[in-house]
C-alpha cells in the first residue's frame, strides 16, 4: 500500500519523519504558502495484513488488509456554501466524530471521498478582480492583476484546507485510514464548467480554476504537478482521473471537471481512461465513482419548465452538471453503455457511488438477464440537509421513471428500513465487504444505521 502523509507546518518548521515497516521516509516540501510550509512523507505499508506506522512518537494503526474482508467508507459534500469556517465546529463535524466512533469499534480500511471536499465559494468576495464573480468580470487584467490574484486565492484555498483538515475528528481519522478523493465544482466553484464559456475561459476563470488544481492536488493528493502518483491515468494531468486496484477490489474515479464544459462532462483524456477500463477484464467488484449521481430522476423536465419561468433560469447551472441534464443526453447514454458492459462482463460485480445532492438515496437500472446495476448517494456529510419538501418533491418527480436506454430502465428506490426515495439528513455510507460478499450500511445523522444492502 503506497501512502502518503501530509503535514501542514509553520513556514520554517520541518516535521518529523515517518517510521514504517520498511524503514524510515523523510519530508519533502510540495508548498509553502504566506506563514506555512506544507510537507508530504512518501511510505509503504503491507497490503496483505494489518500494520503501523510511528511518527513524533505515536503510533498510528492502519487496517491496510486488502486481502480479505474490510470496510470502506465514502462521504461527499464536506462544507457549505456560505459561512461555512464560521460554523460552530461541533455542530459542522458530528457525522466526522460519529465515523471517528464507528471506526474505533470496527477499523475502516479506506476512506473514499467523492467530490466537494472544501466549499471554495466565497474565496472570490474580497478581491477586485473576482468580487462580482461570475457575472462582473475585467475584460483584460494586467498580468500583475492576475498574479495579485492568484496569491490572493491561493491563500485563502490554504486558509479553507488547512481549517477543515485541522478539525479533532477529521484530523484523527485522516492518520489512522487512508483516503482518496475525487473533486466536483466547489473545490473550485459553484457550477463549475456548466457556467458560460466566456465566464469559464476568461483570464480570472482561468486564474480561479488554476488555483483551485494546484490546492486540489497539494491537499487532497499531497502531490504537484509533474509527480502525480501512479494511480492517475494521465502524468500530465491534463485529467485528473485515477484508479485503484487491490485485492478483488477496483476503484474507478472519472474527473467530472478538468474537461467539462456546458455542452460535455467528460473530454477525450477522461473518455479514454473510462474506455479503457471498460475493456479490461477485472475480476471482483468495481467502485465506480461519479462525482454527479450517474442514475437519476428525469431532471430534463425540471430543465424545461425553466426554460418556461424566467425567476426560475438561475437554477439553470445547478441542472446542468447533471448527467441527466438534456444537455449531456448523448453522453449520459454513452456512459451508461459502458457501465453496462461492464457489468455483464462474467466475475465482475460493478456498483456506481456518488453525492452532491445533499441527500441520501439510491437507484437501481435493470441490465437484463437477473442483473442489476446498484448507485448509492451518500451526500452530505459535513452540508446541512435541504427542507424535507425538496426531498419529496424529487420523490415525486423519481414516480415518473426514465429508460435513457432501451430495455434498462432505472427506478430511485428507497433505502433500506425507509419508505421514501430521498431522505433529507447529513449521512455517510459504510461498504462492507464480508466472505467476498458486499453489503452497504448508511449512517443517517438522525435516523442511524440502516439495514444492510446486498450488493
Amino acid at each position: 500500500m503506497h501512502l502518503a502523509a501530509l503535514f501542514i507546518t509553520n513556514r520554517h518548521v520541518v516535521p518529523p519523519p515517518v517510521t514504517a515497516p520498511k524503514g524510515t521516509a523523510s519530508p519533502t516540501c510540495i508548498a509553502t504558502f504566506a506563514e506555512a510550509a506544507v510537507w508530504r512523507i512518501r511510505f509503504t505499508l503491507p497490503a496483505d495484513r494489518a500494520s503501523l506506522y510511528d511518527w513524533n512518537g505515536e503510533s498510528y494503526a492502519v487496517a491496510s488488509d486488502m486481502s480479505g474482508d474490510l470496510r470502506a467508507a465514502f462521504v461527499s459534500c464536506n462544507g457549505e456554501e456560505v459561512g461555512d469556517l464560521d460554523r460552530d465546529g461541533s455542530e459542522r463535524n458530528v457525522m466526522w466524530a460519529r465515523m471517528r466512533d464507528d471506526h474505533g469499534r470496527q477499523p475502516l480500511s479506506l476512506l473514499l471521498h467523492g467530490g466537494d471536499q472544501i466549499y471554495a465559494d466565497e474565496i472570490t468576495k474580497d478581491h477586485r478582480l473576482c468580487a462580482g464573480w461570475p457575472k462582473d468580470l475585467p475584460r483584460n487584467p494586467s498580468a500583475d492583476a492576475l498574479a495579485d490574484l492568484r496569491h490572493h486565492l491561493r491563500q485563502r484555498l490554504f486558509e479553507r484546507y488547512a481549517q477543515i483538515y485541522a478539525a479533532p475528528p477529521f484530523a484523527w481519522l485522516a492518520a489512522r485510514v487512508p483516503s482518496l478523493m475525487q473533486w466536483d465544482d466547489h473545490d473550485i466553484c459553484d457550477g463549475w464548467g456548466s457556467l458560460p464559456a466566456a465566464v469559464t475561459a476568461s483570464p480570472v476563470g482561468q486564474t480561479l480554476f488554476a488555483t483551485a488544481r494546484e490546492a486540489f492536488l497539494i491537499f487532497q493528493h499531497a502531490a504537484t504537478d509533474g509527480d502525480l502518483p501512479a494511480r492517475f491515468a494521465d502524468p500530465a494531468g491534463q485529467h485528473l482521473g485515477w484508479s485503484v486496484a487491490a485485492g478483488g477490489m477496483r476503484i474507478l474515479a472519472p474527473d467530472l471537471r478538468s474537461e467539462r464544459t456546458r455542452h460535455t462532462i467528460m473530454g477525450p483524456g477522461g473518455w479514454a481512461m473510462i474506455d479503457t477500463a471498460g475493456r479490461q477484464d477485472a475480476a471482483g467488484h468495481t467502485l465506480l465513482m461519479s462525482s454527479v449521481p450517474l442514475l437519476g430522476p428525469r431532471l430534463s423536465l425540471l430543465e424545461l419548465g425553466m426554460r418556461i419561468v424566467p425567476r426560475m433560469q438561475k437554477y439553470e447551472d445547478d441542472l446542468r452538471d447533471q448527467w441527466q441534464s438534456r444537455a449531456h443526453r448523448d453522453e449520459w447514454c454513452r456512459m451508461l453503455r459502458l457501465v453496462r458492459d461492464m457489468a455483464r462482463r462474467d466475475g465482475q460485480d460493478l456498483t456506481a457511488l456518488s453525492g452532491e445532492i445533499h441527500l441520501a438515496t439510491r437507484a437501481v437500472m435493470d441490465l437484463g438477464g437477473g442483473l442489476h446495476l446498484n448507485q448509492l448517494v451518500a451526500s452530505g456529510i459535513a452540508h446541512r440537509a435541504p427542507p424535507a419538501a425538496w426531498a419529496r418533491f424529487l420523490g415525486a418527480l423519481a414516480t415518473i421513471g426514465d429508460a435513457p436506454l432501451p430495455d434498462h430502465p432505472i427506478r430511485i428506490v428507497a433505502l433500506p428500513g425507509h419508505r421514501t426515495r430521498y431522505l433529507a439528513e447529513r449521512n455517510y455510507l459504510l461498504l462492507t465487504r464480508a466472505d467476498r460478499a458486499w453489503s452497504a450500511r448508511w449512517n443517517l445523522e438522525k435516523s442511524g444505521l440502516t439495514p444492510p444492502l446486498p450488493l
